[in-house]
């Protein structure tokens, strides 16, 4: 294994706190499966002080070490899984999420674990990765946080819709996950009736205004994968605690990225924010830019 580029590979981000099985598997399988190279990369924070203290010397010493054993035993372990798979392997000197952010600009997608942080400890830890990369990366993002539910049959995906943008990119992507595994795919509009205020509302009208642009949203895409059976639901409650229940069987949920800021200043929405604490299985976060059309 070398230190080649990213160009069209799946990228991992190698934790040496945290297990990694789960986000390992899960990012050999989807190589194997594209027919990419994986690349796995660990970031080790630079030297912040005077390089000559002793102490800061041999502790960041010791991190690399850490990293390298990390990044050793996550190369084993998706050897062992897929023996004829493409690996390169790095470690890069910089902040964790600034670097992954980097490495996505020419890959197809990020795979990273999660060591469950607290919302607090996101904001607080300069070592958070899943927030940061999942609402900054060029490419789709994939948090593994819990495994795929494989003996659901059939198997399906979810993908969260709405009028925006990055739903639009997250619905092709779903359809494009979807299809190699052989799953259905369940489209889900979820509208919340307090967002109207006191204006009385027609829910029989809504609910078919809304199924119609779950039709027109995903039209085009049924033409190119014939194959995929899909349901189209319109549900009222909260996007993040009907997407997360919808989660509990499937193989992966799929979200658009979109936000207008918040205090942490990451720009992830907080449906995907959400799900990343919430949801059952993996969570993919879609850019409005697909992948292809940077």
């Amino acid at each position: 294994m070398t230190s080649a580029s990213n160009t069209h590979s799946i990228v991992l981000g190698v934790d040496a706190r945290a297990p990694q099985t789960m986000a390992v598997a899960w990012a050999a399988d989807e190589a194997h499966r594209r027919g990419l190279p994986l690349r796995l990369v660990h970031a080790l924070p630079p030297l912040s002080q005077d390089p000559h203290v002793l102490g800061l010397v041999r502790h960041h010493k010791e991190l690399r070490e850490h990293g390298e054993q990390a990044l050793g035993e996550a190369a084993a372990l998706a050897r062992h899984r897929r023996p004829d798979l493409p690996m390169t392997t790095a470690v890069t000197e910089d902040v964790p999420a600034p670097a992954l952010c980097r490495e996505s600009a020419q890959a197809e997608l990020v795979v990273l674990g999660s060591r469950r942080l607290s919302r607090l400890e996101e904001v607080l830890s300069a070592s958070s990765v899943t927030v940061p990369v999942s609402a900054q990366a060029h490419c789709p993002v994939v948090v593994v946080r819990e495994p795929e539910h494989v003996t659901q049959q059939p198997p399906y995906v979810v993908v969260g819709v709405d009028a925006s943008p990055s739903s639009a990119a997250a619905i092709d992507f779903a359809f494009d996950l979807a299809a190699p595994r052989q799953a259905a795919l369940r489209t889900l509009l979820i509208w919340q009736s307090h967002l109207v205020g006191h204006i009385h509302v027609d829910e029989e009208a809504t609910v078919q205004s809304l199924r119609r642009l779950l039709d027109e949203a995903t039209a085009g895409r049924r033409a190119t994968h014939p194959d995929i059976t899909l349901t189209h639901e319109v549900i009222r409650g909260h996007p993040v605690e009907e997407l997360a229940k919808a989660s509990e069987h499937a193989l992966a949920v799929v979200v658009g990225r979109r936000g207008r800021g918040g205090f942490t200043g990451m720009r992830l929405g907080s449906v995907p924010h959400g799900l990343l604490h919430r949801a059952h299985c993996p969570v993919i976060t879609v850019p409005a830019v697909p992948v292809g059309g940077r």
